[in-house]
């Protein structure tokens, strides 16, 4: 993993999920302000050591997300297997901060790391 990819500023697409109990152990609500991060990016965080993935130093991570002139901050709490390496899953709650849930995906986001 690079170091850019662990900063995260980028611009890429996002989609939304129905969550539930995600990788970090943490059991999410479609309400909450969460994200999946890529399976790359989450199994390549640094200091994860890829025995327990509720240790995972990304797990708590907030995330500041714009898309068209809106905004929301979102929690990492969950990877995302069919996710590019920095494409973000949100929770129906984020997405729906950035874009109506119909679209269901978007192109053009930025974030970057709290």
């Amino acid at each position: 993993m690079t170091f850019a990819l662990a900063l995260g500023l980028t611009t890429l697409p996002g989609t939304f999920y129905g969550t539930g109990l995600g990788a970090c152990g943490i059991t999410n609500h479609d309400t909450d302000h969460i994200a999946a991060v890529s399976e790359i990016l989450f199994d390549g965080y640094p200091g994860y050591n890829e025995v327990n993935p509720n240790s995972n130093p990304v797990c708590g991570k907030k995330v500041n997300v714009s898309y068209q002139g809106k905004t929301t901050s979102v929690t990492i709490t969950d990877r995302c297997v069919a996710c590019g390496p920095k494409d973000l899953d949100f929770s129906p709650a984020a997405f729906d901060d950035l874009a109506d849930p119909s679209i269901g995906r978007i192109s053009g986001l930025s974030w970057t790391w709290e």
